[in-house]
């Protein structure tokens, strides 16, 4: 691959930009991969809370776990369990809570397997190292700048 500058000119270079750049590409790449199997990323990770629990979590347990993702909000969150539901992938019982179905398992693992295939796609030419370096750069400059993530 060939760098937009060399390394004087790179280290001179906006993380604002290069931040926003990188998310705008990963996340139009995974919605795009998976509205070719017909589903969206919040039912993704609506799926994949379902799939798995341990033990079956409630609608709000859910709505309240992922309403922060990507700024999706509460309400974006409702609607897609809604969805999800009305898929036929996950059920919910009088108490709220949420169940994988067997139609749902099946869309999980299909999904799980894409999801692989993007972690191995994003991560080509990248090292465990490299990649832990990145993500502890990201949080240091989420901290130094008053920012909150999710760990918070």
């Amino acid at each position: 691959m060939e760098y937009s500058h060399n390394d004087a000119e790179l280290i001179q270079q906006p993380i604002g930009y290069w931040s926003w750049a990188a998310f705008n590409a990963v996340v139009t790449r995974t919605r795009a991969a998976l509205a070719g199997i017909g589903t969206t990323q919040p039912q993704w990770w609506v799926l994949a809370q379902a799939a798995r629990a341990d033990t079956a979590k409630s609608r709000d347990e859910v709505v309240h776990l992922l309403e922060t993702y990507l700024d999706t909000g509460p309400a974006d969150m409702e609607r897609e369990i809604d969805r999800t539901i009305a898929q036929g992938w996950i059920t919910e019982d009088s108490e709220g809570r949420l169940s994988i179905t067997a139609e749902g398992r099946a869309f999980y693992d299909k999904a799980a397997a894409l999801q692989d295939e993007l972690w191995a796609e994003r991560h080509a030419g990248i090292s465990d190292e490299e990649y832990l370096t990145t993500l502890k750069v990201l949080q240091r400059f989420i901290h130094n700048t008053g920012g909150r993530a999710w760990h918070h």
